[in-house]
């Protein structure tokens, strides 16, 4: 696909789009050329009573779904949101986020998901970043109040119009409840839906520190969605459980599109829980899940525990971080009939690789980041060339599942080739079975628990500390989470700061939590590259070396 600067999307983004690829995505049958509102039209139609979503003992049909949708959709019309308007949320894994989404969809309205765990500092800068018109926000989650967070912030976000709180006693003066919408709204006249117009804008960290807002189609998201079910196996009525947060891709995706799509069942989990889990699959039959590692290790030892093999799992598709391959061999001896599988993808790229399914790929399941579908990927080096067979390179993806720019067009600029292929960020090889292998990685980011953080973020904050001369952040090795921070810093004379002061200085900055050091070394000095580039790669491999001595009682020192 290649970039043409005419084309602007409704939205006001430049996109990645012509009118030659997208006929060409059609005439392929790659690309649908309708919405998920079509869909929903069409769900509610042929079958009103069938459940379509779950959490908890809360049920929703594909009629009631669609009646919710249109009566917010009405709502939103009425205060003036238009074709191309950004709509943010910031919601749990709540049945409302399901009628934003379809709202959205049926107003060709753009959807900016926003992680629920995010405080001010994020808050704020994607709001302005995507000059959201309206966002809808629980009254309190985890005991953290979003009305008094918008509060904070209204007065830096012009474009923000209106404030929708949804589960709450009563909105702050200003705020909208999120019921009272849903009754306001009259007729509308329903825009035509435009497939390829932008419908999400997702903010992914970057390695600048600031956030990228990643805008994919109707028909990019829905493509994606087509191929896992094909590559899998899933049919009609099969049910998904989903427990990644609908504000991320993985659970934004399974937990809100993919019902509408294909005729599945979505099971939310409002929080992680394995052992609930475990019932959720034995109860539902659940079929299939996305989850970060956390979610498999922890799934697998609450079935050992409870004595279930989770017979009507299909498949377990793991992937956002690291994924052991001894973990994905344990499961799989356990699981009855289905199989876990490490794949690969981001934001951007969601699922380039599907994972092994075949009982006779089980060693590449677990020990390759999963075959590569639909996408055209090539392994090249530092000038973009070409590597050798099973060489090591920086991977390059590009297929009708991309994404189609970054909000700011100086990024997508940066992030594609001439010939269309977008860089990953990661190094790998492509081996036997067109598997892909991850080994390392170009991108200066953390993944904690599948959350990308960007490591220069915490390092800008650090450095106003008094106490610190200079910070680096890296990854390092956590059981549950795969990484988690350290911070290495190099203290000013004086007394050295501790790792508690630290974590309150950045929680003061606005930091959502998971961005806290969880460990912090103070050095003489860091190691550096012949112009004095800093060696991250050393530090990492000296606190998990570090990590790996204090497991096993090791004096390394």
């Amino acid at each position: 696909m290649q970039q043409t600067a005419a084309w602007r999307d409704a939205s006001g983004w430049s996109v990645r789009l012509d009118a030659d690829s997208i006929m060409r995505n059609r005439s392929k049958g790659l690309w649908r050329n309708r919405t998920i509102a079509d869909d929903a039209r069409v769900r509610a139609e042929t079958k009103p009573d069938t459940v379509c979503l779950e959490l908890g003992d809360a049920k929703l049909t594909f009629g009631k779904a669609l009646a919710n949708a249109e009566s917010l959709a009405g709502g939103l019309w009425q205060l003036g949101l238009r074709p191309g308007d950004v709509i943010s949320f910031a919601l749990p894994n709540w049945l409302e986020a399901l009628a934003v989404d379809l709202a959205a969809a049926l107003l060709g309205l753009v959807v900016n998901p926003i992680v629920p765990i995010y405080r001010d500092a994020e808050f704020g800068l994607i709001l302005r970043h995507c000059r959201a018109k309206a966002i809808i926000i629980p009254a309190t989650f985890r005991g953290f109040d979003y009305a008094e967070l918008m509060e904070r912030l209204t007065p830096q976000l012009p474009d923000l119009k209106h404030i929708i709180v949804a589960r709450g006693t009563g909105p702050r003066a200003g705020m909208l409840a999120f019921e009272d919408v849903g009754e306001t709204g009259g007729n509308v006249p329903w825009p035509r839906q435009v497939p390829e117009a932008i419908k999400i804008v997702m903010y992914t960290s970057g390695t600048t520190g600031m956030p990228k807002g990643v805008l994919h189609t109707h028909e990019t998201v829905a493509h994606s969605l087509a191929c896992c079910v094909d590559y899998w196996g899933l049919g009609a009525g099969d049910v998904v459980l989903m427990p990644s947060p609908v504000t991320h891709i993985t659970g934004f995706s399974w937990g809100l599109e993919q019902p509408f799509l294909h005729d599945l069942r979505s099971v939310l989990m409002e929080r992680w829980n394995a052992e609930e889990a475990v019932g959720l699959i034995d109860r539902h039959d659940v079929a299939v899940t996305v989850g970060a590692t956390p979610f498999l290790q922890e799934l697998v030892d609450a079935a050992e525990r409870v004595g279930s093999r989770l017979p009507s799992l299909k498949v377990f598709a793991c992937g956002g971080a690291a994924v052991p391959p001894d973990l994905v061999k344990r499961a799989n001896a356990l699981f009855a009939g289905g199989r876990a599988t490490r794949v690969y993808g981001s934001t951007e790229a969601p699922m380039i690789t599907l994972g092994f399914v075949e009982p006779e790929t089980e060693a590449l399941a677990a020990e390759t980041d999963g075959r590569i579908v639909d996408y055209e990927v090539r392994i090249v080096d530092e000038l973009d060339r070409n590597v050798s067979t099973r060489g090591e390179g920086e991977i390059l993806a590009r297929g009708p599942a991309l994404f189609v720019g970054y909000a700011d067009p100086a990024e997508t600029a940066a992030a594609f080739t001439a010939d269309g292929y977008f860089r990953m960020g990661d190094i790998g090889l492509i081996g036997k079975e067109d598997s892909v292998l991850i080994t390392g990685r170009k991108k200066d980011l953390i993944i904690r628990g599948g959350e990308n953080i960007s490591a220069k973020e915490i390092e800008d904050i650090l450095h106003r500390h008094p106490a610190v001369r200079e910070a680096v952040a890296v990854s390092m090795p956590h059981a549950r989470l795969g990484e988690t921070v350290c911070a290495y810093v190099v203290a000013r004379d004086g007394p050295q700061p501790t790792l508690s002061e630290l974590v309150a200085f950045v929680e003061a900055a606005g930091l959502a939590k998971q961005k806290f050091p969880e460990h912090l070394e103070v050095v003489d000095d860091l190691p550096r590259t012949a112009s004095g580039k800093v060696k991250k790669d050393v530090l990492r491999r000296i606190i998990a070396d570090k990590i790996a001595a204090a497991r096993t009682g090791t004096n390394i020192g």
